[in-house]
């Protein structure tokens, strides 16, 4: 993990956008090495039911600012205590395609059992760098968007589990800064702005 990269890291914001929102990218550090923690999104959820994300949502009134509003809801999630998040840097502002203007935050949390709220988290999963940056766990494609235009879906499968949308972008990023990992330069594939997810 390159935390001074991670630090230095200068975010580009998002201004004007309907509405905000927070994630934490929170990583776990073992013996055998740094791991990230996402949830699963239970199945009955209105947005982006069933895909993995990390654990954050919507800003509230009551937030002080956008690090209040991840660290709550990483509380609501998966029962974070906001004094167990040590903030290390942020990641660019992203836009969604359900109207969000999201911040991401990434974080160094302890090594714990947490337990998902089961309105919102179907489950967690803790996985490993090691196995985020190999190659053989990566594929993407490009595809006109009908929100974003011409993109790239990025698509990390570790553990049975599959990264991908908004969070997949954010990943991307991530592994850039902290890691030696790199984007490869050709995509997978190129579909049709119709064709099915392979999720």
């Amino acid at each position: 993990m390159d935390w001074e990269r991670v630090a230095a890291h200068e975010p580009a914001g998002i201004s004007g956008a309907e509405r905000e929102a927070a994630v934490l990218a929170p990583v776990v550090t073992r013996e055998d090495g740094d791991y990230l923690l996402f949830t699963k999104r239970a199945d009955h959820l209105g947005e982006h039911p069933g895909q993995m994300s990390f654990p954050g949502g919507g800003r509230e009134t009551e937030d002080a600012d956008l690090e209040a509003t991840a660290k709550r809801e990483a509380h609501e999630e998966i029962g974070l205590e906001p004094q167990e998040v040590a903030v290390r840097g942020r990641l660019d502002d992203i836009p969604t395609v359900s109207n969000y203007a999201v911040r991401p935050f990434v974080a160094s949390i302890p090594d714990r059992e947490y337990t998902p709220d089961e309105r919102e988290v179907a489950e967690i999963a803790v996985l490993s760098l090691s196995d985020l940056t190999d190659l053989e766990n990566y594929e993407s494609e490009r595809r006109d968007h009908p929100y974003y235009g011409d993109i790239r879906i990025h698509y990390f499968h570790v553990d049975g589990y599959t990264v991908w949308g908004a969070t997949g972008r954010m990943l991307v990023q991530f592994l850039e800064l902290a890691t030696d990992w790199e984007e490869p330069e050709e995509v997978d594939r190129v579909v049709d702005p119709d064709a099915d997810y392979p999720v």
